[in-house]
């Protein structure tokens, strides 16, 4: 048997903030946990598989008592805003109605979406659809986060690669990835392409150095409350 842990959920708390920032009364929690994953998915299936497709690879939920404040980290802002913050009312109006709380949302820009493992993930997911050659779109991507700056990369697809008759994996490793070690910057994504043959998916992480060598966090973390994780053992 395996023994593998989720990666986010392995760091959070050390090198990772959680994806939701709010404090609840024991009465309140679970309702406002489904609400976050309603968010999310709403979100998800707004920007990014319906178009605009706009590249959206988090979103941060905040709360305070008077407000819902929904954090959305994007490849592709300006689609997101929409012409003159036309399509940015329309999704706060919808979460507002869907929520019943005062909704705002902030957008920052992933400046680089080639160092982006969620982004990473979803582009080769996308060119899985379309029949593209898996292991070049994979070797691509690979070295395109690598000049991008990226320290390691590692992909993994697994499924019906190809239109195989078996399901079969390939593992695709470039740079170092040190998996174990919680002062390394090791962020994680995950796609799945929906073939016509099955689905396959695709994990993929990204190695950005030690924390201790002063990597920052990835832009837009906010600045709020135990938004910033402490990482711990630095010296």
């Amino acid at each position: 048997m395996g023994q593998k842990t989720h990666p986010f959920g392995l760091r959070v708390g050390i090198t990772e903030a959680h994806k939701s920032r709010w404090y609840a009364p024991k009465a309140l929690y679970g309702e406002l946990l489904v609400e976050d994953y309603k968010i999310r998915r709403f979100m998800d299936k707004r920007l990014n598989r319906t178009p605009p497709f706009a590249a959206v690879s988090d979103i941060h939920i905040e709360r305070t008592r008077e407000e819902l404040k929904v954090i959305v980290k994007t490849a592709r802002p300006g689609l997101v805003i929409g012409p003159k913050g036309a399509e940015v009312e329309k999704i706060t109006s919808e979460l507002q109605y869907m929520t019943g709380r005062k909704v705002s949302i902030s957008i920052l820009e992933i400046r680089n979406p080639d160092l982006d493992p969620q982004l990473i993930a979803e582009a080769v997911a996308e060119q899985l659809k379309k029949r593209a050659s898996y292991r070049r779109v994979v070797k691509m991507r690979a070295e395109a986060a690598l000049q991008a700056g990226a320290k390691g990369v590692r992909v993994l697809l697994a499924g019906r690669l190809g239109g195989a008759e078996l399901a079969r994996r390939l593992d695709t490793r470039m740079g170092s990835m040190p998996l174990s070690t919680f002062q390394a910057n090791v962020q994680y994504g995950f796609g799945e392409a929906f073939t016509s043959y099955g689905a396959i998916g695709v994990k993929v992480w990204v190695y950005k150095g030690m924390y201790a060598e002063g990597v920052s966090e990835e832009e837009g973390v906010s600045n709020a409350a135990g938004a910033r994780p402490r990482a711990r053992g630095r010296r």
